[in-house]
């Protein structure tokens, strides 16, 4: 069931807000969002053993990219199995630092993780639907932009959902890039595919221009 308790860094109920690091960054800087699961690390359908945990290959340059850049990374979550009762914040919060030390080992860093487990199919006060800090909605990326001061406009979005781009677009960012999918535009957002080793350099290409 879901935990709630003071020990993690819960802003309300269902919103995980949790600086990474001590490194500071000036106001006005662009940022690279990724999802999590399918992004990061392989979906394996709610994860909840850090055992499991294993890295997306390719990821970890593209987070070291905007390492060496300053660019802040993030990651933007949903955690709808917190809501659903498949595990709570405690193996969260388990699964997440095992997510973060196998970049870390790779010399990627996160700057902060965001993650948002309210969803209509939980219970108490999670049983939220279409929570304004749920993917597609943008309540995630805004409120990192207002934390960190960021220029969303700049800022580039990593996802394998449509969703993840769609909170991107509503962000106001103009670049995200849809793992295993394909290009498309969504109104200002552009789409890029990140199949490849050649989408993969296109993504650090952007990244450097940052």
């Amino acid at each position: 069931m879901a935990d709630g308790s003071a020990e993690f860094p819960l802003v309300e109920p269902g919103l995980w807000v949790e600086r990474i690091g001590t490194r500071s960054f000036p106001a006005g800087l662009p940022a690279l969002f990724l999802d999590r699961d399918g992004t990061i690390n392989v979906d394996t359908g709610y994860p909840d053993d850090p055992a499991d945990v294993v890295l997306r290959d390719g990821i970890e340059p593209v987070i070291g990219a905007a390492n060496r850049r300053g660019i802040p990374v993030i990651v933007v979550t949903n955690q709808s199995g917190v809501a659903r009762g498949y595990f709570g914040w405690d193996t969260f919060a388990s699964v997440n630092q095992r997510v973060l030390d196998l970049l870390g080992e790779k010399n990627a860093t996160v700057d902060l993780v965001l993650a948002c487990a309210y969803h209509e199919a939980g219970s108490g006060p999670l049983s939220i639907a279409d929570h304004p800090m749920r993917k597609p909605n943008p309540g995630m990326l805004v409120e990192a932009g207002r934390r960190l001061g960021l220029d969303l406009k700049r800022s580039l979005i990593v996802g394998d959902k449509p969703a993840d781009m769609e909170a991107g677009r509503r962000a106001g960012l103009m670049r995200g890039w849809l793992v295993d999918g394909d290009a498309s535009t969504m109104d200002s957002l552009a789409v890029s595919p990140l199949r490849d080793a050649r989408d993969r350099d296109a993504l650090l290409a952007a990244i450097e221009l940052l």
